[in-house]
């Protein structure tokens, strides 16, 4: 299987993944949105919040870096900037969620 068979099979798996986890997202965005910040942190302060939460993000930065890296595919011809581009992309589609996470798991009341 070539490397672009793989990545689109990664993009029709992880957007899978992300109808339910963006649902449950939605939905709970719909109920905390006027909430204070006690609230927010009553919110996360669930287990379960806190690893779907993450999922979430995980997910969402995996389709997304995959979708631009096909957008830099079909736009930037120049090879060393197009692999630079993905690289840096690559990285912070790594650093965002991993930071957010440790943060939401940091949290306390």
């Amino acid at each position: 299987m070539n490397s672009s068979t793989k990545k689109w099979l990664f993009i029709k798996y992880s957007s899978a993944i992300l109808l339910p986890l963006m649902l449950w997202f939605i939905i709970n965005l719909a109920s905390i949105y006027n909430s204070n910040y006690t609230d927010l942190l009553i919110f996360f302060s669930n287990l379960r919040t806190r690893i779907l939460f993450s999922l979430f993000l995980i997910f969402s930065f995996f389709f997304s870096a995959l979708t631009i890296s096909e957008i830099f595919e079909d736009y930037i011809h120049d090879e060393k900037i197009k692999n630079v581009a993905n690289k840096v992309m690559y990285i912070f589609a790594i650093v965002m969620p991993l930071l957010t996470i440790i943060c939401i798991f940091k949290l306390t009341l």
